[in-house]
């Protein structure tokens, strides 16, 4: 079997990931930072510009797969990259003429959030082509890793920057690597065909098929269900930390920064761990158990009061969330990919992800006004009831049996 260090093209997409993921924890500091103290934002405010970046998920996550499924997938990838760079670079140049408010940053970030919706659907599709089966859930995981990696220094880094510069300066950095990101996927060669012209149907009937094949199946329909429901009440959660750490628990940003730090570590030993886990566990049981543990994981959170052992507090519950997750993602990703056919792995990968992250845009915005209209810690204790209910609702669902062999029989057996 060769290695991952060995396919043509993998070396170039993963470094582009990681250097791309590196911004983006930054960018993803800055922005709530910016949101919630330069522009004195309420948690609400902070909830809707959390929305504006996932709401194109909602609108336009179906049509963004059968729009993959028609095109070339490196090309979408380059361009979208370049968008993003453009988008973020234009933030700073707003703040310096003192045109930056909620509602143009609203919109700034919804457009991000229409190009980050047509490359996740491009980049997660282009992976089965760019490495062997056998090595899907390995590929899947070290990319994981590379975000989480990223992640563990981008949040102390990004607190540094922001400390120094300003949030709105920051954002730079994550513009900067857009365009180094742009500039390595255009150079990766690997296969990229161009898919078949002359068996396109209407984007109706193209919409159907794609969402049928996720909502029938008869694992994949759990999976994105209750995954769906996960981003929805974790969302909540991660909303209202930003405000709950700034104003009730007194963590200060570089308090802030060094949580996401620890969450990125909990990510990256997840990723180191996942294909061994589920090689012991199988597909069903490692997505429920760690589920389950990604839920509960919240708790020191929403427990945490301020002092001495609140930064302690926060910080192990995001690693024990981002360990989970780092376990589950891997083998969901590879799972899914291996049971859908390439011509409808754009549909599949887009109906999932506009799904979960349309979620975002619900949870975000109905975890700020929970907390501003009731308290933070109702809000948390919402979001962590509603984490558990799915994860229980998968422990009961036919998600229970997947198994890695299902990749063999999916033309058969797919659909219940």
């Amino acid at each position: 079997m060769p290695r991952l260090v060995e396919v043509p093209g993998y070396v170039r997409f993963w470094t582009a990931s990681a250097v791309s993921a590196f911004g983006s924890q930054v960018t993803g500091l800055a922005l709530q930072i910016l949101t919630a103290v330069a522009l004195s934002a309420s948690a609400t405010e902070v909830g809707i510009v959390n929305a504006a970046r996932w709401l194109p998920y909602l609108l336009f996550g179906l049509v963004a797969g059968v729009v993959v499924d028609r095109r070339r997938r490196k090309p979408m990838m380059v361009t979208t990259d370049l968008g993003r760079a453009v988008l973020l670079g234009a933030i700073p140049v707003l703040y310096a003429l003192d045109r930056l408010t909620v509602p143009p940053l609203c919109l700034f970030v919804f457009a991000f959030g229409v190009l980050s919706l047509l490359f996740d659907a491009a980049n997660q599709s282009y992976v089965p082509q760019l490495v062997p089966k056998e090595l899907l859930n390995s590929g899947y995981a070290r990319l994981e890793q590379a975000g989480a990696v990223a992640g563990s220094t981008g949040p102390l880094i990004g607190g540094v920057l922001i400390k120094i510069m300003g949030a709105p300066l920051a954002v730079l950095v994550d513009a900067v690597t857009y365009l180094m990101s742009a500039l390595l996927l255009a150079s990766v060669k690997a296969p990229d065909p161009v898919p078949d012209g002359g068996a396109r149907r209407s984007l109706g009937s193209e919409l159907r098929e794609g969402v049928a094949w996720v909502y029938r199946h008869r694992t994949l329909a759990s999976i994105a269900l209750t995954s769906h429901a996960m981003l929805l009440f974790n969302s909540m959660v991660s909303t209202v930390f930003v405000v709950f750490a700034l104003n009730e628990l007194k963590i200060g940003e570089f308090g802030l920064a060094a949580t996401y730090a620890f969450a990125s570590v909990g990510a990256v030993l997840g990723g180191a761990f996942s294909a061994r886990v589920a090689g012991r566990m199988d597909v069903g049981p490692t997505l429920i158990a760690f589920r389950l543990l990604a839920a509960i994981g919240w708790l020191p959170l929403v427990l945490a009061g301020r002092g001495p052992w609140a930064l302690a507090s926060v910080s192990l519950a995001f690693f024990i969330v981002s360990l989970a997750i780092g376990i589950e993602s891997p083998v969901e990703m590879s799972y899914r990919q291996a049971v859908t056919p390439d011509r409808l792995r754009g549909r599949m990968n887009a109906t999932i992800r506009s799904m979960n992250w349309g979620m975002v845009a619900v949870g975000a915005p109905l975890g700020g006004v929970l907390a501003d209209q009731v308290s933070y810690r109702f809000a948390l204790w919402i979001g962590l009831s509603g984490a558990v209910v799915q994860a229980l609702a998968l422990t009961v669902s036919r998600t229970r049996r997947a198994r890695t062999t299902d990749e063999r029989d999916f033309p058969a057996e797919a659909c219940a």
